[in-house]
């Protein structure tokens, strides 16, 4: 056990443990409360060039294949963190006498190395991230659309309503503005959503 701690917190390792540090106290914070998820989120998004066509970046690319954007940046930051201190330790204690040089040079293979695990790890979460994101956009496609009320709903109390779909009807919770209420097969507007109580709001509308 001491010959772990030593070997974490010696010169050759220092920046794998850095890094694996950050993400712990990162996960501590966002436990706590005190960040959100995507706190550090990197987009990977297409650039257009003078003729309006769009090209993604070289870099873009890379950041692509390795599933970031596809996943949370700090999602996989966590995989990456985790097997480049491991390399790191094993590289050093098994092919290392002691030569700081040497042992950071092999940091270098270890983070190339701990890049392709952490894809491999990721990959199971990029569907369930784009399952999250396609809600998250049919969420957002139904602000200023018409709704039938379902179930009745005032400012204090909490209803339902249905959106009309290429599909299934999309059902809401929702309240309406103050001083109004929405009973069981009126129509209403939908103004917003309150992502804190998850509930949307709506206000009474007639259609012709």
């Amino acid at each position: 056990m001491n010959e772990l701690l030593q070997a974490t917190f010696s010169a050759v390792n220092i920046i794998p443990t850095a890094l694996l540090a950050f993400v712990l106290l990162y996960w501590l914070a966002v436990i706590f409360g005190l960040l959100d998820l995507d706190f550090f989120d990197v987009d990977v998004e297409p650039e257009v060039d003078a003729d309006g066509v769009s090209a993604v970046s070289w870099l873009n690319n890379v950041l692509a294949f390795f599933n970031l954007g596809k996943v949370p940046f700090m999602v996989f930051l966590t995989f990456l963190a985790l097997p480049f201190w491991v390399l790191s330790i094993l590289a050093n204690h098994y092919l290392n006498d002691g030569y700081t040089l040497l042992g950071w040079l092999y940091l270098i293979p270890s983070f190339v190395a701990a890049l392709f695990v952490a894809k491999f790890l990721t990959m199971p979460f990029v569907r369930v991230f784009a399952a999250m994101e396609k809600e998250h956009e049919s969420a957002a496609n139904v602000i200023g659309q018409i709704c039938t009320v379902t179930l009745p709903a005032s400012g204090y109390e909490l209803g339902q309503a249905a959106v009309k779909t290429t599909g299934a009807p999309l059902l809401l919770n929702v309240r309406t503005t103050q001083g109004s209420a929405v009973q069981k097969g009126e129509t209403a507007l939908v103004l917003e959503y309150n992502a804190e109580n998850k509930f949307y709001l709506i206000e009474p509308y007639q259609t012709i």
